[in-house]
């Protein structure tokens, strides 16, 4: 599932159903996902280190997953489409 900001940029619905080949990951979701939505590209991700920007969340199984390795495997429930993978815009201030 993706936030407002980037659905618009991107044309996508708010859930996007992804085909990954093996088992699931961050990375990989996000590989696929850049791929089909080349807008995407740096938006979710540093282009050159591949790290999730500073205000961009992920969340899984009520888990926050951002800080997770991006190559550690998603909850099954994810995997078998039970689940969404969210992608959430953060917020700072005050």
């Amino acid at each position: 599932m993706l936030p407002a900001h980037l659905r618009t940029l991107s044309g996508a619905e708010r859930e996007v159903r992804l085909e990954v080949p093996g088992e699931p990951t961050q990375a990989l979701v996000l590989d696929a996902l850049e791929a089909r939505y080349p807008m995407l590209r740096g938006t979710i991700r540093d282009p050159k280190t591949r790290r999730r920007r500073a205000f961009v969340r992920f969340f899984a199984c009520q888990q926050d997953l951002s800080h997770d390795d991006p190559d550690k495997p998603l909850p099954g429930e994810v995997a078998e489409g039970a689940e969404p993978f969210l992608v959430v815009g953060a917020m700072a201030g005050g």
